[in-house]
C-alpha cells in the first residue's frame, strides 16, 4: 500500500504526523513531510496509516494498493 496525500486538501493540520510519526514529519508549519512522493507503507503501519486517513479533518491523505 502507498500513502498518498492531497496537497490541494490538506491545510496543515498535522494530525496525520501524530498519528503516524513512523512514516511522516512535519515542516514547521504544520505540513506532512513523506519520505517520497507517495511511501510505501510498511505492512505493520497499515493500520496506523488506515487511522490517520480516516481521522484526517480534510480528507487529504488516501492509501491506495
Amino acid at each position: 500500500m502507498r500513502l498518498h496525500i492531497d496537497w490541494t486538501a490538506c491545510d496543515g493540520r498535522g494530525l496525520c504526523t501524530e498519528l503516524l510519526p513512523e512514516l511522516l514529519d512535519r515542516d514547521p508549519w504544520g505540513y506532512p513531510v513523506p519520505p517520497g512522493r507517495e511511501p510505501q507503507v510498511p505492512p505493520g503501519l497499515v493500520p496506523h496509516a488506515e487511522r490517520a486517513a480516516r481521522l484526517c479533518p480534510t480528507l487529504a491523505l488516501r492509501l491506495r494498493r
